[in-house]
């Protein structure tokens, strides 16, 4: 009885272990709410105000919280790593002899008339290579959430599309420098520090593409 409820408590925790979902990669917040403008004094009557002012001869650029910008996310990485290594180590001894000795008895000048050859060689040859490639393509408009002191806009955004209930979410945060925006409010992700890319996909074409709770448990304790 014991051992049957020592089983059921072990699977009970492996259950629990594989049931745990995948730590997300983002970690900063993904909105921002505008702040509002104070101003000190309203000129009524007056052409210009203090709140609505826009500058001429400026592109209406992304600049305080809640601002949008365009992230063109043209991420394509890949990296090659091989090694070959080989060495060779060959050897040769012969011995031979051809005096006869007098008045030795006839098996013992055989014995020295013998010849023996002794040859070793010894190879070695090793050789890995990796090849990892990452391409991701794809448009998401994500809003400043908070403007740093230098200047950088730290910015966090996300997507989610559903179709026949399968639903697809991207997130995406990160810093930028604004001086690196460009015409239309777009900004390549290439150009994006400390970004965190995240891709999840829910429903029954993710569910299919992920291992079993069972065989994840499996897998976690498995020594071998």
């Amino acid at each position: 009885m014991i051992n049957l409820r020592l089983i059921c408590s072990l699977l009970l925790v492996l259950g629990l272990s594989a049931c745990v979902a995948p730590q997300s990669i983002v970690t900063q917040p993904v909105t921002a709410r505008p702040q509002q403008d104070v101003v000190t004094h309203n000129n009524n009557g007056s052409i210009f105000q203090a709140n609505t002012a826009k500058l001429l001869f400026q592109e209406p650029n992304a600049r305080r919280i809640g601002d949008v910008v365009i992230i063109n996310i043209e991420e394509n990485l890949s990296a090659v790593n091989s090694a070959n290594s080989g060495a060779n180590r060959s050897g040769t001894l012969a011995l031979g002899g051809t005096t006869d000795l007098p008045y030795m008895p006839s098996f013992i000048n055989k014995m020295l008339n013998a010849s023996a050859d002794v040859t070793s060689e010894n190879t070695f040859a090793g050789k890995g290579q990796t090849n990892s490639s990452n391409t991701f393509r794809g448009t998401i408009a994500v809003t400043v959430v908070d403007v740093l002191a230098n200047g950088n806009l730290t910015i966090g955004g996300e997507k989610q599309v559903a179709v026949n209930g399968q639903t697809s979410l991207i997130r995406f945060t990160g810093v930028i420098n604004p001086n690196d925006i460009r015409a239309g409010n777009t900004i390549s992700s290439t150009r994006v520090a400390d970004a965190r890319i995240e891709q999840v996909g829910q429903g029954a074409i993710a569910d299919a593409n992920t291992m079993g709770w069972m065989q994840r448990a499996f897998m976690s304790v498995w020594p071998f």
